[in-house]
C-alpha cells in the first residue's frame, strides 16, 4: 500500500513537474486544468505529446480506439436494426417474399427455428410489410385475434392490432402508410382507450379503418392467435381464413393470399454476431429513407463507412479493428442482456427475475423521458427478445402479456444444463387468459433444443400435477423427476439455460407484485 501511494505522489509531482516548464512560456496565469501532460498512462497505453500535439504513435492508437469505440457503439446501437433485417432475410428463405404471403405456426413454434425467445403457446402469422414496393398497405385483422403488433425496420412500434389494439379482438381493417407517403389519409389514435377510426373508401366500399404511418419501408407484422381446448387448429384457420394483406392501391382485385406453414422448419431469424452484423446493417441502409433515423446515429454507422448509397468496403486495418469492435459489442450486448446490471431491471428485491422492460416504457425513456433513453435497457430487450409494442411494457389488467426473464438461481449461479432444479409456483398466478414458461438457449436466445419439442409449460394445453393448495412444482433437469414427468422441462448437460416467463391478460396482483415468481433452486 505505501508503494502504491509513493507511486501516485511521484505520478502527481512529475506531472506538476511537466505543467511547470508548459506554465514558463506563458506571460499569464493558465489552469492547469485545460493543459496536457507530455506523457499520459490510460487503458490504451501511453499517450505522448509534444507541448499539447499528439505524437505520430500517438495518433495511430488513438484513431484505431475511436474506429474501435464506434464499432462497438455501432453494434450496441443497431441491433435493433439488424434484428429485423434478419427477420426479413429468414422469411424470404422460407417463401414468404410478397405482400400476400404470411407463414403460419400451424403447429406452434418448436425447437426447431432460431428465433430470438419465441413462444410454443400462441399461434404466430409473421409477415413482411414492404411500403415501398407496394405503397399504403390494408391489413384486415380477423375478429378473435390475440396480441398483434407490427413494428418498423428499427424495431419502433407503428400499431397494435387484435386483443390490445384499437380493434380490441373485435378484428377490422387498418391502413399502413410509408414514411414518404404525400396523400389525404392520416393516422388515426390508435390506442386501446381512444380507438377512434375513419371511413376510407377501399376496393370501391367505404369501411371503418384504422390509420397508422411507419418510419420506414420495411415492417415486421406478428399476430397472436390463442389456443383453444389447448389446441392450435382454430387459431390457425382463423389466420387462414381471416387474414388479408393487399396494397391499397390494389385493392380492388388484390392476389390472393398464400400461407406457409412455418411449424417444424429450420430457419434463422437472428441477426449475425460477427463481422457480418455490420454488412447486415448497410443492406438496411440501403433499403431505407435516409431519414429512418436520426442524424446522430446515422453519423455513428457513417464513422466507420456504412453510409446509404455508397459500398461498405472497410481497408484491411479497419476491417481487423471493427472483427475486433463486433466481438466486445456482442459481449457487451451478451451482459447486459443475460444479467443485468441495472438494479431496477429486477422486479422483486432479493430475486433474480428480470422485466424487458426496464423503466415501463417501450421506448426505453424511463417513464418521463427525463434521464433520456436508457440505451442498456433498449439493448437488454433487443439482443435477447423481438416485437416491440406498448402493450407489454404499460399496465393493463387483463389485456396484452407481461414477461419476465431468469437466467440465474437462488445463490446467483448461472443455470447448468446437467444439473437439477425446482421452480415453486405460487397459487392463483395472475393470468386471465393463461401463463408458460419457455426454456431458452443462452447461444442462441432460441427455445432449447432437447428431446422434448416443445420446451415449456403452458397452463392452457399442458396437464400438470398441482398441489392441494393451487400452486405447482416444475422441475427441470436432464432426466425427469419420478413420478413428476408432466412437470418437468428438459435441459441438455454442458449446455446453460434460461427462462422467460409469460402472463397473457396479466392481472392486478401481477402489477403491484402481491403475487411473486420465485427463484430456482438447486436440487441435490
Amino acid at each position: 500500500m505505501l508503494m502504491a501511494v509513493i507511486f501516485t505522489n511521484m505520478s502527481i509531482a512529475q506531472k506538476e513537474h511537466d505543467f511547470d516548464k508548459t506554465l514558463s512560456k506563458y506571460k499569464t496565469d493558465v489552469p492547469t486544468k485545460i493543459l496536457t501532460p507530455d506523457e499520459v498512462n490510460t487503458r490504451i497505453g501511453e499517450l505522448n505529446f509534444y507541448d499539447g500535439m499528439p505524437t505520430n504513435a500517438t495518433l495511430e492508437k488513438v484513431y484505431d480506439n475511436l474506429d474501435f469505440m464506434r464499432g462497438v457503439e455501432v453494434f450496441l446501437n443497431f441491433v435493433p436494426a439488424t434484428s429485423i433485417e434478419a427477420m426479413r432475410l429468414g422469411m424470404v428463405d422460407m417463401g414468404v417474399d410478397d405482400y400476400n404471403k404470411v407463414m403460419v405456426m400451424d403447429d406452434l413454434m418448436d425447437a426447431s427455428q432460431l428465433f430470438l425467445t419465441g413462444n410454443a403457446s400462441t399461434v404466430y402469422a409473421s409477415a413482411i410489410i414492404d411500403l415501398e414496393k407496394n405503397g399504403s398497405t390494408v391489413v384486415e385483422i380477423p375478429a378473435g385475434a390475440g396480441p398483434g403488433t407490427i413494428d418498423d425496420a428499427f424495431f419502433r412500434f407503428v400499431v397494435d392490432m387484435g386483443a390490445p389494439g384499437p380493434d380490441r379482438k373485435k378484428g377490422g381493417m387498418y391502413i399502413i402508410l410509408p414514411p414518404d407517403y404525400k396523400g389525404d389519409l392520416k393516422p388515426t389514435p390508435n390506442s386501446f382507450k381512444d380507438n377512434s377510426s375513419v371511413q376510407v373508401k377501399v376496393g370501391g366500399k367505404m369501411h371503418d379503418v384504422w390509420i397508422a404511418q411507419s418510419r420506414s419501408y420495411t415492417n415486421w407484422m406478428i399476430l397472436r392467435g390463442f389456443l383453444v381446448d389447448g389446441k392450435p387448429d382454430a387459431a390457425s384457420k382463423m389466420w387462414r381464413k381471416g387474414l388479408k394483406i393487399y396494397p391499397l392501391k390494389d385493392a380492388d382485385n388484390p392476389k390472393k393470399m398464400e400461407f406457409v406453414n412455418g411449424s417444424g422448419k429450420v430457419f434463422n431469424t437472428i441477426h449475425a454476431n460477427n463481422f457480418e452484423f455490420y454488412e447486415e446493417l448497410w443492406s438496411v441502409f440501403q433499403k431505407e429513407p435516409i431519414g429512418f433515423i436520426d442524424p446522430e446515429l446515422r453519423g455513428l454507422a457513417g464513422a466507420i463507412g456504412i453510409i446509404k448509397g455508397e459500398p461498405f468496403e472497410p481497408d484491411a486495418r479497419l476491417k481487423a479493428i471493427l472483427e475486433d469492435a463486433v466481438q466486445v459489442g456482442n459481449a457487451t450486448a451478451r451482459s447486459i442482456g443475460l444479467a443485468p446490471r441495472d438494479k431496477s431491471a429486477y422486479l422483486y428485491e432479493g430475486k433474480h427475475w428480470y422485466t424487458g422492460f426496464v423503466g415501463k416504457d417501450y421506448r426505453w425513456l424511463d417513464g418521463d423521458g427525463h434521464k433520456g433513453r436508457n440505451l442498456d435497457a433498449r439493448t437488454l430487450f433487443f439482443y435477447t427478445a423481438t416485437v416491440n409494442t406498448p402493450a407489454m411494457a404499460l399496465e393493463i389488467p387483463g389485456v396484452g402479456s407481461n414477461y419476465a426473464f431468469a437466467t440465474h438461481d437462488k445463490n446467483g449461479d448461472i443455470l447448468y444444463g446437467e444439473k437439477n432444479y425446482k421452480l415453486h409456483m405460487n397459487a392463483d398466478v395472475p393470468a386471465k387468459d393463461f401463463w408458460s414458461i419457455v426454456v431458452y438457449d443462452p447461444q442462441t436466445r432460441s427455445m432449447l433444443q432437447t428431446g422434448q419439442a416443445y420446451p415449456n409449460k403452458n397452463s392452457q394445453k399442458d396437464k400438470m400435477i398441482y398441489n392441494k393448495d393451487g400452486s405447482v412444482d416444475l422441475y427441470f433437469g436432464p432426466k425427469a423427476p419420478k413420478g413428476k414427468e408432466s412437470n418437468w422441462i428438459q435441459t441438455v448437460p454442458g449446455k446453460a439455460w434460461f427462462v422467460l416467463f409469460r402472463t397473457y391478460g396479466p392481472l392486478e396482483p401481477w402489477f403491484n407484485k402481491t403475487w411473486q415468481l420465485n427463484d430456482f433452486e438447486l436440487v441435490k
